[in-house]
């Protein structure tokens, strides 16, 4: 992978729920990238445009005001793919956040699947940094922040730390 961060890695795992009927979750690091803006009307348009203009495809974007900061505002936005998307997010300010380590979560809606991620990675020992999560029709999409590059990997490599796959049981347990 170009610059020596990998972009995605994929791994299918699975959940059952109350009914017993086993979920499919796809699960994958995601890299997170942020940039400073000013905290006035049409900076975040100008950014998202700049984005848009080079091809980007964005899956999340969240922004906020830095208070420790008056007058300015952070943007995180994933994914960013390909020479052309990573140079026009260098000239707008971004960067890959080297400190903030994601985890983005796939799946079938149903109700109490929030908590029974978030109760299998407490089970796994990750401590969660920031947890975000939307319903589109019967998907939700999960973007979980950890502590560690290593939070978001298992032994093998792979993202969900937490989440793997208990073969014998077919559904989510705790690594």
């Amino acid at each position: 992978m170009r610059c020596g961060f990998c972009r995605y890695l994929w791994n299918r795992r699975t959940i059952k729920d109350q009914g017993g009927s086993v979920i499919g979750l796809f699960v994958e690091r995601a890299d997170v990238w942020a940039a400073p803006i000013q905290d006035r009307p049409g900076a975040l348009a100008a950014l998202l445009e700049g984005l848009r203009d080079a091809g980007a495809d964005l899956q999340f974007i969240i922004s906020r005001r830095t208070p420790e900061k008056p007058g300015t505002a952070v943007v995180f936005v994933t994914p960013l793919q390909g020479d052309q998307e990573i140079r026009a997010a260098s000239e707008l300010g971004f960067n890959v956040t080297q400190s903030l380590h994601s985890i983005r979560i796939m799946g079938q809606d149903r109700p109490g699947v929030a908590a029974q991620l978030t109760r299998k990675l407490a089970e796994g020992g990750i401590n969660l940094r920031g947890f975000v999560a939307s319903v589109i029709g019967r998907q939700f999409v999960a973007y979980v922040g950890v502590d560690s590059l290593a939070d978001t990997k298992q032994g093998d490599g792979n993202p969900g730390k937490g989440l793997r796959r208990d073969t014998s049981n077919e559904h989510l347990s705790p690594s």
